[in-house]
């Protein structure tokens, strides 16, 4: 007898092929028959009119720490992700010894915008090594996941205060690679790095891997070469990409002869998506292979000068977010300083578009007074004052501590770029990722990649089949990063399902939820449409509702992975 069979749905098997009418048998955790199923079931699942797939991927994820608190990864559960990889960036929280706990941390809650409150009260933060780490996250997680060893926190294990700012010594570059082969052996999922000057730690600095010589990361990338069903995760900053840094991609690919993934790539520009996506002709061309991750969506920023986050990668900003806050707003105050942070931020940099103040609506005010201000935007306010928008955005969150939240117009937010999407996604050299769930808490929505690909890529834009939509959001990051019996609808395959009406399936609105340790807030959205999901042939989501199981694999590279293939060009 069978444990469940899911009957009269439309069957996606992952593959890309056409879909059908049928069943799917699960039994001891696997699919056991697809197609006419006759067989009797324990539980029997009526799914007339809605299709039934393997369960999404979510290659870009900073669950690292919320594991701790939430074992049911929300919200990605509800939007049908049945895997997650962590550890990206270079900013595992393994390995750890005790005098780098305290750094990871803050370091964690500036970069990654998690709250120090709930890193403190809701991380335990008393393991080593990577098997430590991973050893007390069995059978406590509703999803399979998989974890990145990074650079930072390598770094800094093995360097301490000097991770930041001096270069490694030879006996220190040798003492991080075998750390990194002893984080593989026990299971990590490879190697993850950053050289982006949007990441710097809680005291403003570069993060730990922004401090490391070229012979430094391509030595790491290195090690992944003897590890089986391993991978690199790579930020090399935004904009344009030198030909230094695309040969450094393919160089660390090719070093370590496995797969590099690198985040991020938005819609926009064509003449620079086509520089950035260029980084994977060349790695291929030297037999290495580099593949952007897409954001599926326009991405909207809530940013505020109290982290500093964004604010510090303007340029001629960043020494402003290494002074303690009641010193940064001295500077603030001095008309003179504005006047040259405003003249900079708008002249030069990678990010100069953004420094349009006057188009930043205000998110959210923290003083009672300021509350008629939200979704105000501060060009409105700046021309009712006769004010200069920089002096009004600075005005409002000097009075709030800075803690006021701006946002800037959405990037990629024009509907054109849905079809730039579609072509994105079909182009090999991309993936569908960048979700970045578990992150930037109060500032991203990205976590809803899979509902946003379905319910705008798929049914509203036409930009994509739902067959290709979900072989992009299945097969094809199970196969990146090796993934064993996962990714498709198969006899003898893991039941990682997800069950879903392709009528309504989408993102809900998007508003801020208080339920983080210390009862912080973070920004959330629903999934509609999804209506059961299943992880290792136990269901999780049952009419949009969890069950709390908490059924999924703790995945451990060489055990749960093989090694993924390079793709060449001919």
């Amino acid at each position: 007898m069978l444990d469940l069979r899911i009957d009269n749905a439309t069957i996606i098997d992952g593959t890309g092929a056409p879909g059908f009418a049928g069943s799917v048998g699960v039994k001891d955790g696997k699919i056991a028959a697809i197609g006419e199923v006759n067989e009797d079931a324990t539980k029997v699942l009526d799914a007339k009119g809605q299709v039934v797939c393997p369960g999404f991927v979510d290659v870009h994820t900073h669950y690292d720490a919320q594991v701790f608190w939430d074992g049911t990864l929300s919200p990605s559960c509800y939007h049908g992700v049945t895997t997650v990889f962590g550890g990206h960036c270079g900013f595992s929280i393994a390995p750890l010894n005790e005098e780098a706990a305290p750094y990871l941390l803050n370091m964690l809650a500036r970069v990654e915008g998690m709250p120090v409150s709930s890193l403190q009260e809701g991380v335990p933060w008393d393991w080593h090594s990577f098997a430590e780490y991973l050893g007390k996250l069995d059978g406590k997680l509703g999803v399979n996941a998989g974890f990145m060893a990074g650079h930072s926190a390598i770094r800094r294990v093995v360097m301490g205060e000097r991770a930041v700012g001096e270069e490694a010594t030879p006996e220190e570059l040798a003492a991080m690679t075998a750390l990194l082969a002893r984080c593989l052996e026990d299971g990590a999922m490879g190697f993850s790095s950053t050289i982006s000057p949007t990441h710097n730690d809680a005291d403003g600095q570069p993060v730990p891997s922004r401090h490391a010589s070229r012979e430094e990361l391509v030595e790491l990338a290195r090690v992944c070469r003897d590890h089986e069903g391993t991978s690199l995760e790579f930020l090399p900053g935004v904009g344009f990409f030198s030909d230094e840094i695309k040969q450094l991609m393919s160089d660390l690919s090719t070093s370590a002869q496995r797969p590099l993934n690198w985040n991020v790539l938005a819609a926009g520009d064509w003449e620079v998506m086509e520089n950035q996506l260029s980084a994977t002709d060349l790695a291929r061309s030297n037999g290495g292979e580099v593949l952007a991750l897409t954001v599926p969506q326009p991405i909207s920023l809530r940013i505020n000068l109290y982290g500093g986050f964004v604010f510090d990668a303007f340029d001629g900003w960043a020494d402003l977010f290494q002074l303690p806050v009641d010193a940064r707003i001295e500077v603030l105050k001095d008309p003179a300083r504005r006047r040259d942070l405003d003249r900079s931020a708008r002249a030069k940099g990678a990010l100069r578009n953004l420094a349009v103040w006057e188009d930043y609506t205000i998110h959210a005010t923290f003083n009672p007074e300021n509350k008629h201000l939200e979704g105000r935007t501060i060009g409105s306010l700046a021309e009712e004052s006769g004010k200069a928008p920089i002096d009004v955005m600075l005005d409002l969150a000097i009075s709030e501590g800075l803690r006021t939240s701006f946002m800037p117009p959405p990037v990629g937010g024009d509907e054109a770029l849905w079809e730039t999407r579609g072509k994105l996604w079909a182009d090999d050299r991309t993936l569908i990722g960048a979700s970045d769930a578990g992150a930037h808490l109060d500032m991203i929505d990205t976590f809803a990649f899979s509902t946003q690909v379905l319910g705008n890529g798929v049914r509203k834009y036409h930009v994509i089949s739902l067959e290709a939509a979900i072989h992009q959001m299945t097969q094809v990051p199970a196969e990146v990063f090796g993934l064993n019996d996962r990714g498709v609808l198969k006899v003898g395959w893991n039941a990682d399902l997800v069950v879903f009406d392709p009528d309504s399936v989408g993102s809900g609105p998007v508003y801020m939820r208080t339920d983080l340790p210390c009862n912080e807030p973070r920004v959330y959205a629903d999934a509609f449409g999804i209506d059961h999901v299943f992880v290792n042939g136990v269901q999780t989501i049952e009419h949009g509702k969890h069950t709390s199981a908490l059924p999924g694999t703790v995945l451990r590279s060489g055990k749960d992975t093989h090694t993924p293939a390079l793709r060449r060009t001919a």
